[in-house]
């Protein structure tokens, strides 16, 4: 759930830019891999709704019930650990938009709304904020381009443009305040003003470039009963703490969560790709070996990258497979292709070592 308030960081790529560039323009496609991923996906396109209900609602409960701990506990000890199991679980309740933006709504009755009403309006980050954004993201010929909302060369960028992206996720939760609590409302009053907020802050995007579209037809009415339920969520949170009515420390430690909950994505995102490509249109096998899998043995991506987000290259070969059959074609695809395959290319160990492989390439230090 990245901010879409950024700096151009696109600015600060590093002087081999080009040849990187070419680099992946040579990848060609492994027509192998392809059709196997295709074959081996063909009974695993099926959403199960009992699954997405259970695992929301599961983590739901825990992570509120964990929050009104955090807030209510004396001991600090107990209510930071309170804290620490309130971040994990909203952040696997929050995962779920990434699965609401590839689902065929009908597979699922009423998921969305129930998704919005218990998650999105809460965390000021609903549904709309990344449908009709995220599939441009894997759009054949937009992924890499100027043209992604959610790609940045960070590979080849200053190594400083790190800290950044992260730091500008910490203030995630002042910036969805502003523009729910602020900057919507206004829009109302203001004309002006709603040109901006739709263009540059209607978005979870990391390409600070991007300009969002205005909704049309059924897009549109999901849009306005979204942003207008977590826009008096977000006045209604603001005037009941400056009244006194919230504690200020219980909005302080909910917004703290909220922040914790985005910047453990943002390092997800850090880590999501490589960011080695600089504009120019790659091959979908190139566009496979840019991105990142964390498959078993590993066990700590199962926290920092739920609901299939530990399968993330595999899910831009199968971006139809639903979160809970990604394991199930993972460990088909890995039998099945020859071992020489730049399908296990894509495979990484943990996070320590991508990240580490991040920085050093923003120093120029090669692999």
């Amino acid at each position: 759930m990245n901010s879409s308030i950024a700096l151009d960081l696109r600015e600060v790529a590093a002087a081999d830019a080009p040849a990187a560039r070419a680099a992946a323009g040579r990848i060609a496609d492994d027509k192998a891999m392809l059709r196997a991923a295709a074959e081996i996906a063909r009974d695993l396109h099926k959403a199960r709704p009992a699954i997405y209900w259970a695992d929301t609602l599961a983590s739901v409960v825990v992570g509120y019930g964990a929050l009104a701990l955090a807030i209510t506990l004396t001991s600090p000890g107990l209510a930071l650990l309170a804290a620490f199991v309130a971040v994990l679980a909203l952040y696997r309740a929050g995962s779920f938009i990434h699965e609401i933006t590839h689902m065929k709504h009908s597979s699922v009755p009423g998921y969305r709304l129930g998704w919005n009403l218990l998650v999105g309006v809460p965390l000021m980050v609903p549904s709309f904020m990344y449908e009709g954004v995220h599939n441009l993201h894997h759009a054949r010929t937009r992924y890499g381009t100027v043209e992604d909302p959610e790609y940045l060369p960070l590979a080849l960028m200053k190594p400083w443009s790190l800290p950044l992206f992260v730091l500008i996720a910490a203030l995630a939760p002042i910036g969805l305040l502003i523009r729910y609590g602020v900057l919507a409302p206004l829009s109302l009053i203001v004309p002006a003003l709603r040109k901006p907020v739709v263009e540059r802050y209607s978005g979870l995007v990391i390409n600070p470039s991007f300009r969002r579209r205005p909704a049309e037809g059924a897009a549109r009415t999901q849009w306005l009963w979204q942003e207008t339920a977590t826009s008096v969520w977000a006045v209604a949170l603001i005037g009941l703490t400056v009244a006194g009515v919230v504690p200020l420390r219980a909005f302080l430690i909910f917004l703290g969560v909220i922040s914790a909950v985005t910047v453990i994505n943002q390092v997800r995102t850090l880590v999501a790709h490589l960011w080695e490509n600089e504009g120019e249109a790659m091959t979908v096998t190139a566009q496979y070996l840019d991105s990142v899998n964390v498959p078993p043995p590993a066990l700590l991506p199962a926290l920092w990258a739920p609901v299939g987000l530990r399968y993330h290259a595999l899910h831009h070969l199968l971006p139809s497979v639903p979160y809970h059959n990604l394991g199930v074609a993972h460990r088909r695809l890995t039998a099945m292709v020859e071992q020489d395959s730049p399908y296990h290319k894509a495979s990484y160990a943990g996070l320590p070592g991508l990240v580490s492989q991040l920085a050093r390439s923003t120093m120029g230090l090669r692999r």
